[in-house]
């Protein structure tokens, strides 16, 4: 599990991009988000780049959460 924290995510609509960013490239994973928090938990066999990159294509800066 990948936890990690998107700095501009600020509303649904963000959210709603990451989550089809993150599922693209794994269909398979569980993805949490918390809007307010402003992170991202992913639950996925991918290497935790493959969801960096993801994030990042969507336009959002995920960093890989400690």
């Amino acid at each position: 599990m990948y936890n990690f924290t998107v700095s501009d995510m600020t509303c649904g609509h963000c959210a709603s991009t990451i989550e089809k960013a993150v599922k693209s490239t794994d269909p398979t994973c569980e993805i949490k988000i918390d809007v307010a928090a402003r992170k991202v938990q992913v639950e996925t066999a991918r290497p935790a780049q493959d969801i960096a990159d993801a994030i990042k294509l969507a336009g959002y800066s995920g960093t890989l959460a400690a």
